[in-house]
């Protein structure tokens, strides 16, 4: 068994993601555009394609439903926030749903490729205390060849995204699907997942042999996929969304995942700017209220006017509260009084 991190076959040239996708995209003009991959047949990469016109139906339909469903959301009252708790609401929302959507256009998109099997439910792959330290103590290429027993004791377990079988090749992706990279930044975190998608690769072949049907794969490949496309380092097992085609082996999968994005991007959008000015309305409305001429202030007490608070703090001409003549008299200077300053501490106890 062979258990290594993606990369790309030596001698190929990825192609423009920004290119790929404006075939697609309905703002392009010409006919090509509208009929799907208009490069010629010597450019093309892998014996399977997919163009966007024939999954368009399917696609809408998965951003309808992740749209539906974060909408359904019901934010917290938030004293912080205020009228802005359902725009934040729907920002969370978005960041796990699009996770979801990606998922689920690349469950679709892969049926091009009859080879390709995906995986999709009860992918809890066991982390065999075994494979954790092997993949811990050793580089990872040292570890070819090496397959665990997936029912040896193990310290929790890995969930990942998509796991596709190709069984024309007979070998497996353990494939994690994040909307951006960008929130993982310099901390453990990245580092902590690839070590869990590392162990769970080791066992990985025995797992699907006694779970799916005596499947069988002697190649087994990670890689962690980066929806929001930034540089890829596939020596680190980081992939950019834009080159999906090759891990499915389909042509024009990465255009689909571009025009998908941008058509939920759309969707979203839409919803964050009215939300924003339903709480904008809100705020204008309380303004309005504010500076009116009859507006009450109840800060302290029960409402009152704006006319009767200035007749109450009003000075009263027989009192002699404001007066400061009574301090005429007095031309004794202050005596000093001592100011000690430092830093905060406990009060002393009596």
């Amino acid at each position: 068994m062979t258990t290594h991190t993606l990369s790309v076959p030596a001698g190929e040239v990825l192609r423009s993601t920004a290119a790929a996708a404006s075939v697609f995209s309905h703002r392009s003009v010409g006919a090509g555009a509208r009929n799907g991959i208009g490069e010629p047949p010597a450019l093309r990469r892998h014996p399977h394609i997919v163009r966007f016109r024939e999954v368009e139906a399917d696609l809408d339909l998965l951003i309808d439903r992740a749209i539906a469903a974060i909408v359904d959301g019901e934010p917290v009252e938030d004293e912080i926030l205020g009228h802005y708790v359902h725009i934040a609401s729907l920002v969370r929302a978005v960041s796990f749903r699009e996770g979801k959507l990606l998922e689920q256009a690349v469950e679709r998109l892969a049926k091009a490729n009859p080879n390709i099997v995906v995986l999709t439910q009860s992918l809890k792959l066991p982390l065999v205390k075994a494979a954790l330290e092997a993949v811990s103590g050793n580089d990872w290429q040292s570890l070819d060849g090496v397959k665990l027993d997936c029912e040896a004791p193990a310290k929790g377990s890995y969930t990942p995204d998509l796991i596709l079988v190709n069984r024309a090749r007979h070998n497996a992706y353990i494939l994690d699907l994040k909307r951006s990279l960008a929130s993982y930044g310099d901390t453990s975190r990245l580092e902590e997942l690839k070590l869990k998608m590392m162990a769970s690769a080791m066992v990985l072949p025995d797992w699907l042999y006694k779970h799916h049907k005596r499947m069988m794969v002697d190649t087994v490949e990670v890689a962690i996929v980066d929806g929001a496309s930034r540089p890829s380092d596939h020596a680190a097992g980081i992939w950019a969304l834009s080159e999906i085609d090759d891990l499915l082996e389909i042509d024009g999968v990465a255009a689909c995942m571009a025009e998908l994005r941008l058509r939920f991007g759309r969707r979203v959008q839409q919803l964050l700017e009215a939300e924003a000015r339903k709480a904008l309305g809100v705020m204008m409305v309380a303004s309005a209220s504010a500076v009116s001429g009859k507006s009450l202030i109840a800060l302290n007490g029960p409402a009152r006017s704006y006319e009767e608070e200035q007749a109450m703090v009003a000075p009263d001409e027989d009192d002699g509260h404001y007066d400061l003549g009574c301090f005429d008299d007095q031309d004794d200077e202050p005596e000093p009084v001592r100011i000690r300053v430092g830093f905060a501490r406990r009060p002393r106890r009596h």
